[in-house]
């Protein structure tokens, strides 16, 4: 069983653009892929309750039949911040009820595509973090870096932040959310030296609004985790 942690430089920058075009390459060489959101904020309410843009193209991109109860365990309506959504609500966000979920997927999966919440230190309640389920699931980490005038800084503090952590960091992704950003290949190139992981791609940015699940694919970023002992 092999599965990823994917976590970003911030809020809005992509990291559900580059899980689905994971899940799609991973699906492309035979493997059958999940993926999982287990917190989200700013869901709608519909008729079969609380969904969550994020977890719904994950589903489109997954293989088979996926429970959203499974891939999106805490859904929260407000688009604020998950320990602050959790407290609204008198939730609690509970690890084990996270792992129970990331067992059923595992079941189902040959490898799960796990998508965080926010940026990596976005906090799940008074004293849980992202870095707690990652510990918890053992997961490595793959980082989404939002290609934009200062993503140099964001950068390389979430790759030391990771790392102080106590976690792994298998590589990160570029994701081009600024199609106007000045020097871009430069700033790539400074960040390939400084992020002591590789760089397993860069992808364009879309609207997952107009483009749905869009049409990027991350197949050398996939032959590399499949590769790889850490995932």
């Amino acid at each position: 069983m092999r599965s990823v942690f994917v976590s970003g430089t911030d809020t809005g920058i992509g990291k559900t653009h580059v899980s689905c075009a994971l899940l799609r390459s991973l699906q492309s060489q035979g493997v059958k892929a999940i993926g999982m959101k287990p917190v989200a904020s700013g869901c709608e309410q519909g008729a079969a309750g609380l969904r969550n843009e994020d977890a719904l193209a994950l589903i489109a991109a997954s293989h088979g039949n996926v429970d959203y109860a499974s891939v999106n365990p805490y859904a929260f309506e407000d688009p604020i911040s998950p320990h602050l959504a959790a407290a609204d609500n008198s939730v609690s966000i509970e690890p084990g009820v996270i792992s129970a979920a990331y067992q059923r997927l595992q079941a189902q999966a040959d490898f799960v595509v796990v998508e965080g919440v926010g940026g990596w230190l976005a906090p799940l309640g008074n004293s849980l973090m992202q870095a707690d389920l990652v510990h918890q699931l053992r997961l490595p980490v793959l980082l989404v870096v939002g290609l934009r005038l200062g993503c140099l800084n964001h950068a390389l503090l979430t790759a030391r932040a990771i790392e102080a952590d106590g976690c792994r960091l298998i590589g990160w992704i570029g994701n081009r959310i600024d199609a106007q950003m000045l020097r871009i290949e430069d700033n790539v190139e400074t960040l390939k030296r400084r992020i002591q992981a590789p760089l397993l791609g860069i992808v364009e940015h879309e609207d997952l609004s107009r483009a749905e699940i869009g049409i990027d694919r991350l197949d050398e970023a996939a032959r590399v985790l499949l590769a790889s002992p850490d995932t």
